[in-house]
C-alpha cells in the first residue's frame, strides 16, 4: 500500500517517481534536464503499473511542455520550491478517472467555507491535553486512525508504519483524553525544499464539536516556524465543509482541486488544496 519510489535516469533527464498501487496513480517529482524524456519514460511506467492517473510536480519554466503533452494544472502551492512554486499537472487515463460527479458539490462547499469570516473562538474542553506525539504512541495513533477512515491513501492503521514516519521526521500532534487519544494531526516535513504537508487530520465523531483539530494545526504550525519552514500546505477532502472551514478560518487560502486523487474514507475523492505562508505577519 505504501508507494515504491523508482528513479529515472537517463544521458537526458532525472527524475523521481512514486508508484502508488493502492490510489492507481504515478507521481514524478524533481524533473531536472530534458522533460520530454521524464514524461515518455514516466508513461512508459503507467501503462506497465495500469495507473489511471499520472501527476507531475512542475514548476512555472516547465508549464507549456506538460500542456503541450496532455496535462492540465489542477492546483498551486506558493513558495514550495524555497519560494517558487509547485503546479500539480494531472493526466488521465480512464474517462472515469477523468469524471468527477460530486464536482457542482464541491464548488458549493468551496463558495460557502469563503463566506466564512474570521475565525471563530473556540475553547479545548477542560478534560483533553495536547502533547506531542512519540515512538510510544504509535499503537493509539493506528487505532484512532483505524476508527476514523474506512479507507485511507497511506497505512495509517499500521503502528510499524507510523514508527517508520517518526522515523523519517514527520511530526504527530494529538489530544488525549482519560488516556485515549481523540484527535490528531501530522506535519509531514520536505527537508530538501523546507516546506511541510499538514496532514493525517483526525478526530473521533463524538468529540468534533470541540473544534480540536485548530489547535493542533496550529501548534504544528509554531514547531515548523521554529525550525525554519514557512511553506505549509494541506490536502483535504472536498466533501468535508468541516475541514475546508478550518483551513480557511486558519488563513489558509484555497488553491485548486485535484480530481479523483485518491482512495479516503470510503472511496475515491477529490482533494482541496490548501496554502499558507508563515513568514507573514
Amino acid at each position: 500500500m505504501v508507494a515504491d519510489t523508482h528513479l529515472i535516469r537517463t544521458d537526458l533527464c532525472t527524475a523521481e517517481i512514486y508508484i502508488d498501487v493502492f490510489n492507481k496513480r504515478l507521481r514524478v517529482d524533481d524533473i531536472r534536464g530534458n522533460i520530454v524524456e521524464a514524461i515518455e519514460k514516466a508513461e512508459e511506467l503507467v501503462h506497465v503499473h495500469q495507473a489511471e492517473k499520472l501527476i507531475v510536480k512542475g514548476r512555472h519554466e516547465q508549464y507549456e511542455k506538460l500542456v503541450e503533452h496532455g496535462f492540465q494544472c489542477e492546483a498551486v502551492i506558493d513558495r514550495y520550491f524555497l519560494g517558487s512554486n509547485l503546479y500539480f499537472f494531472c493526466k488521465y487515463y480512464t474517462n472515469e478517472r477523468r469524471t468527477s460527479n460530486q464536482w457542482f458539490q464541491e464548488d458549493q462547499i468551496v463558495k460557502q467555507v469563503l463566506a466564512i469570516e474570521g475565525q471563530k473562538q473556540i475553547i479545548s474542553p477542560a478534560d483533553c491535553q495536547m502533547k506531542k506525539c512519540s515512538y510510544k504512541d504509535v499503537d493509539a495513533l493506528a487505532s484512532l486512525y483505524r476508527k476514523v477512515f474506512q479507507i485511507y491513501p497511506t497505512p495509517l492503521n499500521d503502528p510499524q508504519y507510523i514508527k517508520k514516519t517518526l522515523d523519517e521526521g514527520t511530526i504527530y500532534y494529538g489530544f488525549f483524553s482519560n488516556g485515549e487519544i481523540i484527535s490528531a494531526a501530522s506535519a509531514e516535513v520536505n527537508s530538501l525544499y523546507k516546506n511541510a504537508e499538514l496532514t493525517d487530520c483526525a478526530t473521533l465523531p463524538e468529540h468534533r464539536k470541540h473544534g480540536l483539530m485548530k489547535f493542533l494545526l496550529e501548534k504544528l504550525e509554531e514547531e515548523l516556524k521554529s525550525s525554519g519552514i514557512y511553506c505549509v500546505y494541506s490536502i483535504a477532502r472536498s466533501l468535508s465543509f468541516g475541514m475546508n472551514a478550518a483551513l480557511h478560518q486558519l488563513g489558509y487560502t484555497y488553491r485548486g482541486r485535484l480530481m479523483n486523487n485518491c482512495y479516503i474514507f470510503d472511496k475515491l475523492e477529490d482533494m482541496n488544496v490548501w496554502v499558507k505562508n508563515l513568514s507573514k505577519r
